[in-house]
């Protein structure tokens, strides 16, 4: 992974310096989805990562000279001279203004989430050079975070009907098991960031680490000792009860333990050993037992697990009339769940007369790598041009085909109606507030949202309207 800013870009914009009239001065655009929605759909995030992570540190000489090696060998310009003039006359940090909305803020489909313009005259084409780092940077974590938005809004019915405390255990109810799952490290942690704005249970190390470094995060997730396949079949199947009981000794005292179940016969391992030879020691422990279900069909299986455990260990019923788990036991399904399972599972529940609380769930690829810049459509849009002494000039594509609609053209600016971001020309924002806010500029962060303010946006955006 290359951490030479001139070369994260795709080949072709090496040469885009070469493109533009001479007397250009500046060049804006600004980063959107195509298409229409009726309602918001869309929830921003990660911009602040990149902008602490890369765009913090001045290019180099170095950089300059192994750019332009690479250039010459690869078959493209390099515009030497203007990046010559980014490292001496503003220390190699760019000349950039980048405004962006507030990150966990709920957009339809076609609103500007961050504009991007250059700020000195004599380097007009970086806005363009920067189009893949920063569309890049913006449509990954945007796209997880809406993703675990959209698991989130799905969850909440189930929560509200059947749960006594909706609003605290939704942010349990999904974990990240995403680690393995994603192509890189840091795939898991900007990923695994995102998906920490809408929940607080994950077990990615990169991602916990991700929040803490960027979004000014304590510690933003929790997680619980786990057992795996491993560590069970190395017991034998005729000591699976000894290996259950050793976690209960090591593990309890945590408060919760997870226990995958079905190294060997899920139905004995449930019916058996924790609904007979174990439950005493179960109750007495104190901490809570997530028995996981790790195979079988993933909608009938985590259903027949707590409709066992409910037989061994007995019910109650919650303020709502809906029936719960004694005896400190829940059920964690997480073998390759989507978001459809999700719903199924838990309308199965609760026809069953099942509290939601019965069981969370964990997700790796459905969350973090089943995606791409497509899901959204992510695209960054040329929208105005500065030359000589004009003023801004508004500029478009205009799309071949007559159904597709006319992109928005010129300076951009969003204001709030009611609970809902429009986009505006910035010219007809007059008095009103913009919240399409500077957030960086010459290289100094504006803008240094918390996890937890962002986290304050995404649950706003997911109450009832």
């Amino acid at each position: 992974m290359t951490r030479n800013l001139l070369l994260n870009t795709d080949s072709y914009k090496l040469g885009v310096f070469l493109q533009y009239p001479k007397d250009t001065r500046a060049v804006s655009a600004f980063v959107t989805t195509r298409g229409n929605s009726f309602r918001p759909e869309v929830m921003f995030f990660g911009l602040q990562m990149f902008l602490k992570d890369y765009l913090s540190a001045p290019i180099s000489r170095a950089d300059i000279d192994e750019a332009q090696e690479i250039s010459s060998a690869h078959g493209q310009p390099f515009d030497r001279s203007g990046w010559e003039h980014i490292l001496n006359a503003h220390g190699g940090m760019l000349p950039l203004k980048i405004e962006a909305l507030a990150e966990g803020s709920a957009i339809r489909r076609g609103v500007p989430v961050m504009q991007v313009v250059n700020t000195d005259p004599r380097v007009p084409w970086l806005t363009s050079y920067m189009e893949t780092a920063l569309l890049r940077a913006v449509w990954y974590p945007s796209t997880v975070a809406t993703t675990a938005w959209r698991l989130r809004m799905a969850i909440q019915p189930f929560l509200d009907r059947t749960t006594d405390d909706p609003m605290g255990l939704q942010p349990s109810r999904i974990s990240d098991y995403g680690c393995r799952s994603t192509s890189s490290v840091e795939q898991s942690a900007i990923g695994g960031a995102a998906h920490l704005v809408h929940f607080d249970s994950s077990d990615s190390l990169p991602a916990i680490l991700q929040a803490r470094r960027f979004y000014n995060a304590s510690m933003p997730a929790r997680s619980i000792p786990a057992a795996e396949h491993g560590t069970i079949i190395a017991w034998g199947q005729t000591q699976e009860t000894e290996a259950y009981s050793h976690l209960i000794d090591n593990f309890a005292s945590f408060g919760g333990y997870s226990v995958v179940s079905d190294s060997f016969d899920l139905h004995n391992a449930v019916s058996e050993i924790w609904g007979k030879t174990l439950q005493t020691k179960v109750r007495a422990s104190g901490g809570v037992l997530v028995v996981r279900p790790d195979s079988g069909d993933p909608i009938e299986t985590p259903i027949q697990v707590v409709a066992q455990l409910a037989y061994a260990y007995g019910t109650r019923l919650n303020g709502k009339g809906f029936k719960v788990i004694d005896g400190n036991v829940r059920v964690l399904q997480s073998d390759g769940v989507s978001l459809q399972d999700i719903q199924m599972i838990l309308g199965r529940l609760e026809g069953m007369g099942f509290s939601a609380e019965n069981i969370s769930f964990g997700m790796g690829s459905g969350l973090l790598h089943k995606i791409n810049r497509d899901t959204l459509s992510f695209t960054m849009r040329t929208s105005a041009v500065q030359k000589g002494n004009e003023q801004w000039r508004p500029v478009v594509r205009r799309p071949s085909n007559p159904q597709e609609r006319i992109a928005m053209a010129g300076l951009v600016a969003a204001i709030a109606d009611g609970h809902d971001i429009m986009p505006v020309p910035l010219e007809d924002l007059g008095a009103r507030p913009n919240l399409m806010a500077t957030v960086w500029q010459d290289g100094e962060l504006l803008v240094d949202s918390s996890l937890d303010e962002i986290r304050a946006r995404a649950t706003a955006a997911s109450l009832p309207r």
